[in-house]
């Protein structure tokens, strides 16, 4: 297959409803399975960081099946070419043998920090060549497709809070609102593998019922849901487990580590100021929900 990529790095940010990035509402690894992944359980909550994503037809004098122009935040080395846009491009075109295509992403969302903004790209790329080429592929189905490139993109065709069991990507809606809360996203300089961080993680059954932990007060999670990564990672990152405690030291309601990390998360009363300054080296996200 054939791919021209053109990559620009620049800091730009978009706010529009597209593909959005995700947090883990606890976390909790609870058995391993034979094929190699581990069960788990957790809440994928939706936030309005996103990335924008176009799929347009490429023309009849284009060289090449597809062209994938990338723009924003800087992608891991190596990061484009295994970029999951173009997996779902060919995925889609291995069964509906699509014209050549332009693929325009422009992140906003960090890579490597816990969000999802990968399986949410990949995701939104499905939807798009579904519209753009007018498939008549069902709602089903296209779920199938998002579940051939990763455990959580499934969710972000689902696009509200969910309740995840199996590798994460069987879902059951899940009622919780945090409309009205302040939240800050803080994601320092740290790549968190997520291979590593599953391999210091022994699997094991919790007290606390996730889904009946959430219906307690926001103020009372610190005390009954967590993220089963943090423990591990914050001993080999001691930095990420410092911003957990300065964002609970300023005021959170809850804090916590999103998926295998890096990025943390804090849920305020109201929009937080002038906590900005304590993580000058990092990236920072704030908004209410």
């Amino acid at each position: 297959m054939q791919i021209i990529f053109f990559i620009f790095v620049q800091l730009k940010q978009s706010f529009m409803p597209y593909p959005p990035a995700k947090v883990n509402i606890g976390l909790s690894v609870v058995g391993k399975r034979p094929d190699g992944f581990h069960h788990i359980e957790t809440v994928f909550y939706p936030i309005p960081l996103c990335d924008t994503l176009t799929v347009e037809a490429a023309g009849s004098d284009c060289l090449c099946q597809l062209v994938f122009s990338c723009f924003g935040l800087e992608l891991p080395e190596n990061g484009v070419h295994h970029n999951l846009c173009c997996k779902a491009y060919y995925l889609l075109n291995a069964d509906y043998h699509l014209p050549p295509s332009k693929i325009i992403l422009n992140k906003a969302i960090p890579v490597g920090a816990g969000l999802g903004g990968g399986s949410s790209d990949a995701a939104y790329t499905l939807k798009e060549l579904k519209r753009v080429f007018q498939l008549k592929i069902s709602d089903r189905e296209l779920i199938r497709y998002a579940q051939q490139l990763g455990s959580d993109c499934a969710f972000f065709l689902y696009g509200k809070p969910a309740f995840g069991t199996g590798k994460g990507d069987l879902l059951e809606p899940f009622s919780l609102s945090l409309e009205g809360y302040g939240f800050l996203l803080v994601k320092p300089h740290v790549f968190v593998s997520t291979a590593d961080a599953y391999s210091l993680i022994t699997p094991k059954k919790k007290k606390h019922h996730l889904p009946e932990a959430l219906q307690a007060p926001v103020s009372e999670w610190r005390y009954t849901v967590f993220n089963d990564f943090e423990s591990p990672v914050f001993k080999k990152f001691p930095e990420i487990g410092r911003i957990k405690q300065q964002l609970y030291e300023k005021g959170a309601l809850y804090a916590s580590m999103s998926g295998s990390g890096s990025s943390v998360y804090g849920i305020f009363e109201k929009k937080p100021d002038g906590i900005e300054k304590l993580f000058p080296d990092c990236f920072i996200w704030s908004c209410v929900l």
